[in-house]
């Protein structure tokens, strides 16, 4: 297999996946490292061997797997809390505020993922006014419309970093600047950022973010995380929480609750070690690749499926230039639900999504070669289908 960056290519092998199948659909699941397998491992030991001694192991892996995550995403430690999912860690952030004062405001995109447009719908019942903006032909956001709907009423601006069906990069820099300027808070969704799009949390001066390891991090499901600011996480006090989040949790104490600090402050109740375990092995590797690595050959293979589908007139519904696009590209094909079958039939590994078409998403372990056979195979099946 040819590929211009070698070293990354080195970690291939750590992926026992590729050995079978093109696999082009880490922005849904990344693959799973062998590693993986060994955290699994590591936990049916700590459970079988110690019993409940384990929690001496398992307690403070919420935070530690946390600043693992945040050394990739330019987040201090102590700032991260892993979550169970990013619809629940969105609901705790939100939690912590009073949505039925004249500051009720909660501006989105009709373009953010679905699942967490339903928590934002659902906060109307507290009281929360919600201001969903329009897409541009379902790719991408004007950030001017955007920006011109945050106001001296808004509680909180609540967008996705890269918009999972185009791969659009949205501008956070000047919604931050103008949230911030009206006293609003920011909370970004970086689940399909982190790991293939070099992102500095603490740069952009997000109030909160939350993301996971299920895609480009390569860490399996159960493994969401919540990140808020430092200087603002002591102010918050969410409502969604429970005994972990507690300044003295073995005390058992009722309410009211003596809150601790940074990222335990967001935890609430029993977390899920063997997701947890099984999610180191895909962030120590990333690590090592080094996500500016991974963004570079990001480009290059998505820019590649791009140029392929210009010149057999395929309608692509993801930003051309590499300063908008993240790791994914959207083709608009015929009966595309099909189209996603007929390739997994053939070991190619694709999804297929409302309004955006068949995505693809090659990641760092990928090469040139399988980008290639994917789109030959596509072309193949169209050609088959028009014959």
């Amino acid at each position: 297999m040819s590929d211009r960056n070698g070293r990354l290519l080195e970690y291939r092998a750590q992926f026992p996946i590729l050995e079978r199948k093109t696999y082009l659909v880490s922005h849904s699941l990344g693959a799973m490292p062998r590693g993986a397998v060994g955290g699994l491992e590591q936990y049916s030991r700590e459970w079988m061997d110690e019993g409940v001694a384990a929690w001496n192991d398992w307690w403070g892996l919420p935070i530690s797997i946390g600043d693992s995550i945040g050394s990739l995403i330019g987040a201090p430690p102590d700032s991260i809390s892993m979550q169970p999912n990013v619809t629940l860690a969105t609901a705790v952030f939100l939690s912590s505020f009073d949505w039925a004062g004249p500051r009720n405001g909660i501006v989105t995109t009709e373009l953010h993922f679905p699942s967490v447009l339903h928590i934002l719908d659902g906060m109307r019942d507290q009281g929360a006014r919600l201001t969903v903006v329009p897409g541009v032909d379902g790719i991408s956001i004007d950030t001017d419309r955007l920006i011109e709907r945050i106001d001296e009423s808004t509680q909180v601006v609540n967008i996705s970093h890269v918009l999972f069906r185009s791969s659009f990069i949205q501008n956070v820099a000047a919604v931050v600047e103008k949230a911030h300027h009206v006293g609003a808070h920011v909370l970004i969704d970086i689940y399909q950022s982190a790991g293939t799009v070099p992102i500095d949390l603490t740069e952009l001066g997000v109030d909160a973010a939350v993301g996971g390891c299920l895609k480009w991090l390569c860490g399996g499901p159960g493994n969401a995380y919540l990140y808020v600011r430092p200087d603002l996480s002591g102010r918050l006090t969410p409502r969604l929480t429970g005994w972990m989040s507690h300044a003295a949790p073995f005390e058992f104490k009722i309410p009211p609750v003596d809150r601790a600090n940074g990222g335990w402050r967001f935890l609430s109740g029993t977390p899920s070690v063997p997701a947890m375990r099984a999610a180191e092995a895909g962030l120590e590797i990333v690590t090592r690749a080094g996500v500016e690595a991974i963004r570079e050959k990001s480009l290059r293979l998505t820019g590649r499926i791009i140029d392929r589908s210009d010149r057999e007139g395929w309608k692509v519904n993801t930003p051309r230039s590499d300063e908008s696009r993240g790791g994914t590209v959207s083709i608009d094909l015929p009966a595309a639900d099909s189209m996603a079958g007929s390739l997994d039939d053939l070991e190619i590994m694709v999804d297929c999504r409302p309004g955006a078409g068949i995505r693809m998403g090659p990641h760092f372990y990928n090469t040139e070669d399988e980008v290639d056979r994917a789109l030959d195979a596509i072309a193949a099946l169209l050609a088959e289908s028009n014959s």
